[in-house]
């Protein structure tokens, strides 16, 4: 990976407390003088696992973008605020916009290529990227999403069950609670109840991508083998009626959990990003 990285815990406040966000800000080797690129990780996942890990980050720097990636509440290297407002999808992304400015982030302007953001999305993620490109049109340049859905999964989570399983042992009869959370405790780093506060505030905000749809160009891209990947169309066809170009490419052998490891994929969204 080349490039310079720091890591830094914003102490910036929006509505008075500190949301506690891991962010990190890496700068290529040499400056393109090209708008920043902002990750957004998964459910369960972190910055760490979901980019940098897997190659994302070094590839972007390698192209020449300047990347910043967060933590989301309750993962990674964040906190876990005791306040259930800091885990609502709106206050999240006020919070990323605030971010985005703290990183230098400036308005679009025509004909300048470091103005702006682009946004690259996976799973909870996109959901995060669509809702902030619908509401900050004035910075977002470009998005791409990755194992994107038209409803949350998370929605459904059985919030009852989840606490009676932690607390006694109490199987879970819901399939996707017990996978969900399942996957939430393979990880130390997560904080568990914070991420069922998560759930919670997820569950007061429901997603409604019809609700309001980005009008910036978009990459949609899921693994074949991916359940979510049916809906698609059907946020491929929201974004064309409201007047975005979307392009859609599916990842050969790929599921929701591997897709984000794809060398394909990078290629796919860092020559989408090139434009």
């Amino acid at each position: 990976m080349s490039g310079r990285h720091t890591g830094e815990q914003h102490s910036h406040t929006v509505e008075g407390t500190d949301p506690q966000l891991y962010v990190g800000v890496h700068d290529p080797a040499a400056d393109a003088r090209l708008r920043p690129v902002l990750l957004l990780h998964g459910f369960s996942s972190s910055s760490k696992l979901n980019w940098e890990d897997t190659g994302w980050v070094g590839a972007l720097l390698d192209a020449g973008r300047r990347v910043i990636t967060v933590d989301l509440p309750g993962h990674g290297r964040s906190g876990a605020p005791e306040d259930m407002d800091s885990y609502s999808p709106s206050r999240i992304r006020a919070d990323l916009l605030q971010v985005a400015f703290d990183a230098g982030v400036r308005p679009l302007q025509d004909g300048d290529p470091s103005s702006g953001l682009d946004i690259v999305g996976y799973s909870l993620g996109s959901r995060l990227a669509w809702e902030f490109g619908a509401t900050q049109p004035e910075i977002v340049h470009r998005l791409v999403l990755g194992g994107p859905n038209v409803a949350d999964p998370l929605a459904a989570f059985d919030l009852v069950a989840a606490q009676d399983y932690l607390a006694d042992g109490t199987p879970i009869a819901d399939e996707s609670t017990a996978r969900l959370l399942k996957m939430a405790l393979l990880l130390p780093s997560n904080n568990i109840f914070a991420l069922l506060s998560l759930v919670e505030a997820i569950k007061a905000e429901p997603y409604d991508p019809a609700e309001a749809v980005p009008h910036v160009p978009m990459l949609l891209v899921a693994g074949d083998k991916d359940e979510r990947a049916a809906s698609l169309p059907q946020l491929a066809g929201l974004a064309r009626n409201a007047g975005a170009m979307v392009e859609e490419v599916m990842l050969p052998g790929r599921n929701h959990t591997n897709a984000v490891t794809s060398r394909a994929f990078k290629q796919a969204a860092i020559t989408f990003l090139a434009v």
